[in-house]
């Protein structure tokens, strides 16, 4: 048995949610959050044993960062302390999806991500090693993390959840080429994602065009619609309603986490998407990022599935 199920690697950052539109004596709220975060949680909620590599700042907002993160059940032994400072941002959403973010991140502790950080033995033995091209967008050391885990990694998982604030279509676009062959699972959007870094925006088109590059499996989320699944064979997974929406920041970070989680414990693709799809529906229902994760027995009930 792996020590470890899941292993993330990324950037978690201070939230603050405002109450109303971002402006000067609005009201808010202080959360941890980040990609990595979310699905850190939901891959804990998911089931798994889950590592966390990182650097936070070593001050007052770091340590909080750790606090959130042990409370969430996230192994935190991997995640380095350093002097710089501790990446934030500020966000306001609606029930709709209207959503604005500022971020404070430009050199900050998580920026200086290097493959030194990356403990040896830890990749290779885990059931899953779970990234997104945010993390490698953040800095030069990042990105030549995130290759390096990919060569090293037993089950490689690549969210490339596309940020034009942090690169280029094109930088974007070469990176996802050059890991597709070390991908057992890609998990991009459609239909912008696709068209800006592959140049199709049909799903299926996506799933084929990253399958013949290398990678594995492929599995296009479409939204309110559902998601296209692709490992050889090709499935439709339909979107599973919210029972309620307040915030859909995170809601994808939710489903990739979910599905990590789930291959990495034994399930196959098609029933890890469909646990996925239904904890990405709830988390929509609260929140910050990870402020709607669902436990594990509450998404199988929504989904529709038995234990």
């Amino acid at each position: 048995m792996n020590a470890v199920d899941v292993v993330v690697i990324g950037e978690p950052l201070i939230e603050i949610s405002t109450d109303g539109p971002i402006a000067a004596g609005v009201g808010c709220a202080l959360a941890v959050s980040g990609d990595v975060v979310n699905t850190a949680a939901a891959a804990t909620a998911a089931g798994a044993r889950v590592a966390m590599i990182a650097r936070v700042a070593d001050d007052e907002l770091g340590a909080a960062v750790l606090s959130r993160l042990e409370e969430l059940g996230v192994d935190v032994s991997h995640v380095q302390r350093d002097d710089a400072f501790q990446g934030m941002y500020v966000q306001h959403s609606d029930p709709l999806g209207d959503r604005h973010f500022c971020y404070a991140r430009t050199g900050s502790a998580g920026s200086r991500l290097s493959p030194s950080d990356l403990p040896t033995g830890l990749l290779e033995t885990a059931g899953a090693v779970l990234v997104s091209g945010i993390t490698a967008a953040l800095s030069t050391t990042a990105r030549a993390t995130v290759i390096e885990a990919s060569r090293r990694a037993r089950r490689f998982v690549y969210d490339p959840n596309f940020r034009p604030r942090l690169t280029t279509a094109g930088e974007a676009a070469a990176l996802l080429a050059e890991l597709a062959p070390h991908c057992a699972l890609i998990t991009p959007s459609a239909p912008h994602e696709c068209a800006t870094l592959l140049g199709v925006s049909e799903p299926a088109e996506a799933s084929a065009t990253l399958r013949r590059a290398g990678a594995a499996s492929v599995t296009v989320t479409c939204g309110a619609s559902g998601v296209h699944v692709d490992d050889g064979t090709t499935h439709w997974q339909p979107a599973i309603p919210a029972p309620l929406v307040v915030d859909q920041t995170g809601a994808g970070d939710v489903f990739v986490g979910t599905v990590a989680a789930r291959l990495a414990l034994g399930d196959t693709l098609h029933p890890a998407v469909q646990i996925g799809a239904a904890a990405a529906s709830l988390a929509v229902g609260a929140t910050g990022g990870s402020g709607g994760i669902a436990p594990l027995p509450v998404v199988r009930t929504h989904a529709g599935v038995s234990a």
